[in-house]
């Protein structure tokens, strides 16, 4: 697996079609790894692009440069990431398509780069969305439940100690009519491994709901975030009506928060993982969405 050094991190990534002009950027989230891509990327839309999937700082072979650096994850830590990552790898502009945590940082990147970004494919999360527990249905709490159960003494020993028993009880709520095997799970359990992982999530929700400081460095992305400002490149969003982690109304009505191009699909039936669950469903409407023009 090759590696991208950036001023923070050193980014193990897998790449596809390293010849080709068109680039697509993959990022993956929690819980989860590179391997969540492997069946959108063997269907034709991505087919013939150069694809490059990386792990997330705490996942997979990813490691910080510095040992004393904090591992701290907000979603503008994560975007600036993915901005390093083009630089690293000399890329000026590409799509970038991204699930959970990683469409958090796609619409990062949207906002503090969109100079850098083509258009964006964003999963199972909406853009805004989870910023103000006041404005969530019961339903939507009551399924955040382990964002909250991580600020705990419990929560933490639990994610250091039982932490693949606790992610595929995870996977097994939030996508209750998919059947995944032990193979699938496993492969992707292996970056759960990674001794930074513990650290990076636990700092990643404790942040977003004001238990922990953002950490240092980064501050003008971390404004431009929090402002919400329109996005303004093209946006496909697709959303599971059977998620059990982010609802239905994580991505309703946010139209106006998009100043180009906007178009949101919901699948029924399937869970939070659309691009392991339905892949066929999401190569079709990425096909669709890159040859409309802007």
């Amino acid at each position: 697996m090759p590696i991208a050094i950036t001023p923070h991190l050193e980014i193990h990534y897998e790449e596809r079609n390293p010849d080709a002009s068109d680039v697509v950027v993959l990022v993956h989230g929690f819980p989860d790894d590179v391997r969540t891509w492997d069946a959108l990327l063997d269907r034709p839309a991505l087919a013939g692009k150069r694809a490059i999937v990386p792990s997330l700082r705490g996942f997979g072979a990813t490691r910080f440069r510095d040992a004393a650096a904090p591992r701290n994850a907000p979603a503008h830590v994560l975007a600036r990431d993915i901005v390093d990552l083009l630089d690293a790898l000399g890329i000026a502009r590409c799509t970038l398509v991204g699930h959970d945590w990683g469409a958090r940082a796609t619409y990062g990147v949207a906002v503090i780069a969109p100079e850098r970004v083509e258009r964006i494919v964003a999963l199972s999360v909406g853009y805004g969305a989870s910023l103000d527990v006041a404005t969530m249905s019961y339903a939507q709490i009551h399924a955040f439940w382990y964002q909250w159960y991580f600020a705990t003494p419990r929560g933490e020993a639990t994610l250091r100690d039982d932490r693949v028993a606790f992610c595929r009880h995870l996977w097994k709520t939030w996508s209750r009519a998919w059947s995944f095997g032990d193979a699938e799970y496993d492969r992707t359990a292996a970056a759960f491994a990674n001794d930074d992982f513990v650290r990076v999530v636990l700092h990643s929700y404790r942040h977003r709901w004001g238990f922990a400081e953002p950490g240092p460095g980064a501050r003008a992305d971390e404004m431009a975030l929090a402002a919400l400002p329109r996005i303004t490149v093209p946006t496909l969003v697709m959303h599971g009506n059977a998620d059990g982690a982010t609802l239905l109304e994580a991505t309703a009505d946010r139209d106006h928060l998009f100043g180009a191009r906007y178009r949101r699909v919901v699948l029924p039936g399937i869970g939070h993982f659309i691009q392991r669950e339905a892949p066929d469903a999401l190569d079709a409407a990425i096909a669709a969405f890159m040859v409309q023009r802007s």
